[in-house]
């Protein structure tokens, strides 16, 4: 399919609406005589309400109401079974605390200002008991989950035993990563009007249908008599996938009210009343023969759930298809805390994962004295090693030959500690990048007025991925007309249904909706009727294609990074990746979102890591003045090269999945250039300078210094 506006670097037409503040986000929304919510949260990780106090609340200027879960409305109970972001979400429903910093009590007011003075007037006293909070001191309580988000828990082929034995080099070692927060800029807000028994809630949702039914279902009213919109997102992440406390406290108080609410969360609340990626523990095995092929690989992973709501972090699932070996075994166990949800978060499993294998796979270069590179395209599959089914496209290898040559790899030193700058040591690294890619079904309605102006309903959204472009662009290629004259409409339940933003499967699985809907105009266009009022409905859906192959976007990273030899600071100097995502519908947009995958997995290297009280359970650093992120001097020169590619096997479009992948591998790049750069091996996330430092002290790498 050749190209023509698709692939384009077409600006954002929402970027106008953005940049002077007509874009109106869900805290942004407004209402005649709103009234104003503030959460209160508990301060106790594991216990049970003895009493909430509210007089002094109640008094203040302002409260209109205090609600706690001695006066909430009765709600549907919560459910573990089902659609996990679509089930019922009840808030301030029993007198059980379940983890720090979750909501126990409500204070509405006139002003979000007298709200807030008042919820501090809220006395809650508890009956606290012994909680677990401790991920590694509790690993002999993990258990082994029923499934994962896709597929089994654990895979075997082979007799990985025999294998590692058979190895001429091997790597057994064992990687840590910390718990992450979301962090968009976007604070998580909701604002809930009732009209008569119809309601109407605008929220921070990335899955508008499955917050529809959630909503819904824990209010215990009909479908129909809601509607969710989230028109504009800022930042999601995996963050916004459920809906939380915010938006059915907003319309249980709206209800009791007779008046709009809004609640929106304080920055430290997103840390507990929404979702984090979990920490995890995680063995990687390798054995590998002389000629640097892989006899065994072998990927365990350990990780936090919360006791209250199980979910698993499947950080081994790629693995079972990134490298050939013909012995192999993964595992994933899940350790109960009483800790806040976990939840997705950016390539769930796949970005700790890669931090663990692809550190590895370094680590056992280094031991057959190959190039990394090298390692990598020894051990490249003809099929998928696991499922034995062949790949739907896969450049792999050509992502590693192509960075290579573009990055300067050739000038990279193969020993560590010998490439110096002043007091600076300089190193390259190398990672392989893999994420799933996945399609669910998807409707869209095209309109086409006399005018030939064009318009697109989905209830997709856009969280600052660039759909209402890509989308625009897809309309106006299939109709044959100027993007100007396609307005498209997302985010509202009242629209078509679709799966939303989540899993990098938006566009691949809305895309091929908005074009065969437009066919169906087009259809109608040359059959005579003309211009005016016509309008097309089509839904989309996989086919046996991905039972049938392997579906993965690809990539490899390339970092350089110096070492301080004096404080143990790590800093990257320039970072290149090259994907492997099919056809791209705007290379701008796309370049944006893999770029800003790798600035996240610089983070995760050497900065992200919301640090849990051992005594309590809660986020110690629960604000961005604590919790590390990558800031403009952490960042120099980072770029992102997208290999041309059709994958009809994915969609007829041709596209596979970009918004997660730029992660992926990519902190890992980062830990393997530190190596390279001074010696010293961090297996625990991040790689801060009390680390390196540490390792720096060696007697070892004190001579190699000298």
């Amino acid at each position: 399919m050749p190209d023509t506006i698709l692939g384009q670097p077409i600006d954002r037409i929402d970027g106008k609406a953005k940049v002077t503040g007509a874009a109106r986000y869900a805290g942004d929304r407004r209402a005649e005589h709103p009234a104003f919510g503030v959460i209160v949260t508990s301060t106790v990780g594991r216990g049970t309400i003895n009493k909430v106090d509210i007089k002094e609340a109640q008094a203040a200027p302002g409260v209109v109401l205090v609600m706690s879960h001695e006066n909430a409305p009765a709600q549907a109970p919560f459910k573990h079974a089902g659609d996990r972001h679509a089930r019922p979400k009840p808030q301030l429903n029993g007198a059980r605390v379940h983890y720090y910093g979750e909501p126990v009590a409500l204070v509405v007011a006139d002003t979000f200002e007298q709200a807030t003075a008042a919820a501090r007037l809220v006395r809650v006293s508890y009956q606290t008991e012994m909680g677990a909070y401790d991920l590694a001191g509790n690993r002999r309580f993990a258990y082994t989950p029923a499934e994962l988000v896709q597929g089994k828990p654990d895979s075997s082929l082979g007799d990985f035993d025999k294998g590692f034995a058979q190895g001429a080099q091997t790597v057994d070692a064992t990687y840590t990563t910390p718990y992450q927060s979301h962090n968009p800029m976007e604070l998580v807000a909701s604002l809930a009007q009732w009209d008569g028994d119809r309601l109407t809630v605008h929220c921070a949702t990335q899955l508008v249908d499955a917050a529809h039914h959630s909503i819904a279902s824990t209010l215990r009213i009909p479908l129909e008599n809601v509607e969710v919109i989230s028109e504009f997102i800022g930042g999601g992440f995996g963050g916004k996938l459920p809906i939380y406390g915010d938006a059915i406290l907003a319309a249980l108080a709206a209800r009791q009210l007779k008046r709009p609410v809004k609640v929106t969360l304080t920055r430290q609340q997103m840390f507990s009343v929404t979702t984090h990626r979990a920490a995890t523990i995680q063995r990687v095995r390798l054995a590998a023969g002389t000629d640097g092929k892989l006899t065994a690989i072998a990927h365990e992973v350990m990780s936090q759930s919360a006791r209250m709501d199980e979910f698993v972090e499947s950080a081994a699932a790629s693995t079972r298809s990134m490298y050939a070996a013909p012995n192999r075994l993964t595992r994933h166990r899940v350790v109960p805390l009483d800790m806040p949800v976990s939840d997705s978060m950016r390539a769930p499993g796949d970005a700790v994962g890669q931090l663990a294998i692809e550190q590895a796979m370094d680590e056992l270069a280094y031991k057959l004295d190959l190039d990394p590179v090298e390692l990598r395209l020894r051990n490249e599959p003809t099929e998928d090693p696991e499922k034995h089914v062949p790949y739907s496209t896969r450049k792999l290898v050509e992502c590693l030959k192509r960075g290579a040559a573009e990055f300067g790899w050739d000038k990279r030193p193969s020993v560590p500690g010998t490439l110096k700058d002043g007091q600076w040591l300089v190193g390259f690294g190398v990672a392989a990048a893999i994420r799933g890619n996945y399609r669910r079904p998807a409707t869209a309605r095209v309109r086409m007025d006399e005018n030939r102006h064009v318009t697109v309903e989905m209830d997709m959204t856009d969280i600052g991925t660039g759909s209402y472009t890509i989308f625009a662009q897809v309309a106006a290629d299939a109709l044959g007309v100027p993007i100007g004259q396609v307005t498209v409409k997302l985010g509202d339940s009242s629209y078509p249904q679709t799966p939303g933003s989540g899993g990098s499967f938006g566009a691949a699985s809305c895309a091929p909706a908005v074009h065969d809907a437009c066919m169906e105009i087009k259809k109608k266009l040359d059959a005579g009727q003309g211009p005016g009022n016509l309008q097309a409905e089509v839904k989309s859906a996989p086919g046996e294609e991905f039972k049938k192959f392997s579906q993965y976007s690809y990539g490899a990273h390339f970092a350089e990074v110096g070492v301080d030899t004096s404080t143990g600071e790590a800093r990257l100097r320039r970072m290149l990746g090259v994907f492997d995502a099919g056809r791209i519908y705007n290379s701008k947009t796309a370049r944006s979102q893999l770029v800003g995958g790798m600035i996240w997995g610089v983070g995760s290297a050497l900065h992200e890591n919301a640090v849990v009280d051992q005594r309590y359970g809660l986020f110690v650093n629960h604000d961005l003045a604590g919790y590390h992120v990558p800031v403009h001097a952490d960042v120099p020169a980072v770029d992102a090269i997208m290999l041309a590619g059709f994958d009809g096997k994915s969609n007829e479009m041709g596209s596979k999945g970009v918004g997660e992948l730029g992660i992926c591998g990519a902190g890992a790049a980062v830990a393997n250039a530190i190596y390279n750069a001074c010696g010293v091996r961090i297996r625990d996330y991040p790689i801060t300078p009390d680390k390196v430092l540490r390792g720096l002290m060696r007697p070892a790498n004190l001579a190699q210094q000298r």
